[in-house]
């Protein structure tokens, strides 16, 4: 897939003030933000490294579970690390991924809480959130957006970085990985991954009319919009909403073609008779912040979040 497909709204702030802040013992230390506003364009880390490691990853289906076993090292170039932004190198993984082979959607829909949203093909994981929040409070719902570039997080071209473990995990669109499994605009997109409830993931594009095969193709468009008017102040941050942090956004119903999970009902090649399906989007929220269906308890982060 072609840069163009980077959304060209992403920007990143001016140096944000950072200090640790004290936490309870056994957790690790938050930094503490101050950035509220955004002020030019998010720089990516150029992706021209080759991994020191192999790729490894199988996808078998084992009765009614459909199971990813990986090492979770990228079989395309990534950015260097560690890298200014992140000080972490990247270190294979062990990771075994049990989600249902015939998922059913549920009958309602959940959020991402400490656990990533699933896996792509090559075995890297989908994690869209940052463990990065206003003044450092973890409890707080002013989560930092990593894509916007308003705390540097040293991401590469693939929208990807490395948390402490050494895993390296995707915050957006995986440039890398779209080029390889050639999504374009002139076709449904490829089978990308797997959600961690077992429903497909693809990206970008998609039919015009999900019930039709044969309707064009278009990018498909999240109605997820910025809210309007300047965030609370006080103890919380101020300014306008403007994508700094996760709750500048809200689900706007019909705005776009897909639902709060970032996903239709539709047919797909790989499910002519139909399925629930994520799509990955140019717009936020990109990579989807909820299930329409049960997540695996295998995706759920244990240990320090990620940074």
């Amino acid at each position: 897939m072609k840069k163009k497909l980077l959304s060209t709204t992403v920007l990143f702030a001016l140096a944000a003030v950072a200090f640790v802040v004290a936490q309870p013992p056994g957790q690790r230390p938050l930094r503490k933000h101050t950035a509220t506003q955004l002020s030019g364009e998010l720089k990516l880390v150029p992706a021209n490294q080759a991994p020191a490691d192999e790729n490894q990853v199988t996808i078998t289906v084992e009765g009614d579970q459909r199971v990813i076993r990986a090492n979770g090292i990228p079989s395309h170039k990534t950015g260097a690390f560690p890298n200014r932004g992140k000080p972490n190198p990247i270190r294979p993984q062990n990771y075994t991924y049990r989600i249902p082979a015939e998922p059913k959607v549920a009958d309602e829909i959940r959020p991402l809480v400490r656990q990533s949203f699933g896996i792509a093909l090559n075995g890297v994981p989908f994690d869209p959130g940052a463990a990065e929040f206003y003044m450092g409070e973890r409890d707080s719902k002013w989560q930092y957006e990593p894509l916007s570039g308003a705390i540097a997080l040293g991401i590469d071209m693939s929208h990807a970085h490395v948390q402490p473990t050494g895993a390296y995990h995707y915050h957006g669109l995986p440039t890398g990985l779209l080029d390889e499994v050639k999504v374009s605009k002139e076709k449904h997109s490829p089978l990308v991954g797997w959600a961690a409830d077992g429903f497909p993931i693809y990206a970008v594009y998609g039919f015009a009319d999900p019930n039709d095969r044969k309707s064009p193709i278009k990018p498909l468009a999240t109605s997820f919009v910025l809210k309007l008017g300047e965030r609370p102040g006080g103890n919380e941050p101020d300014g306008e909403y403007d994508g700094t942090f996760v709750a500048d956004y809200e689900f706007k119903q019909g705005a776009g073609d897909l639902d709060e999970c970032n996903g239709r009902e539709c047919l797909t090649p790989d499910f002519p008779d139909g399925t629930y399906a994520y799509f990955l989007t140019e717009a936020w929220p990109v990579i989807p912040r909820y299930y329409r269906g049960t997540p695996s308890k295998d995706f759920v982060r244990r240990g320090p979040p990620p940074r």
